[in-house]
């Protein structure tokens, strides 16, 4: 992957080799390399193949989550696409790509999942999802319309280990 070696001297370019990322350049490791022909994707490989989530992918694998989200789960995963981290005021990915960022990075990405899988279906209009930081996501419904902390999901898709709700904002937790 192209930011793997981020330093002062890469600092422009994270964002674009982030985006730039495809399913060839991801290095998986441990649980998360394990592949077969006959059993379906985990949340991890499901991303790793969707052009929509390079950024995501770049941001799991640099707050060295590949593996946690590899496991068995069960996991509901709220995913940013690639135009919700451009929504980003400028600089913030790039800074947060950053090794000495790790911390705060995984903090975000943490937010993203929950450790139960709720589909689609099941979230209710008024829902408070716990997350892996501990702090909790509101669901709300519109219609047919559903969203996590006001931004829309956009598709949801199933995974071995649990299931992926594609989301337009990348969404932060409550200050404290």
């Amino acid at each position: 992957m192209g930011f793997a070696a981020c330093n002062s001297n890469n600092q422009a370019n994270n964002s674009n080799n982030a985006s730039n990322a495809s399913e060839s350049d991801f290095d998986l490791s441990g649980q998360a390399s394990v592949m077969d022909e006959v059993s379906a994707k985990n949340i991890v490989q499901v991303a790793v193949g969707s052009k929509d989530h390079t950024t995501l992918v770049a941001g799991v694998k640099a707050a060295g989550l590949v593996d946690v989200l590899a496991n068995n789960g069960p996991f509901t995963v709220f995913a940013p696409t690639n135009a919700a981290f451009d929504k980003l005021p400028e600089g913030t990915l790039d800074e947060l790509l950053k090794p000495e960022n790790k911390a705060k990075l995984s903090k975000i990405i943490s937010y993203h999942a929950a450790p139960i899988i709720f589909k689609g279906d099941l979230l209710k209009d008024g829902q408070k999802m716990y997350m892996a930081t501990g702090e909790m996501v509101n669901i709300t419904r519109d219609g047919d319309d559903v969203f996590a902390n006001g931004s829309k999901i956009l598709a949801s898709i199933d995974a071995s280990n649990g299931v992926i709700h594609v989301v337009d904002d990348v969404l932060f937790a409550p200050e404290k």
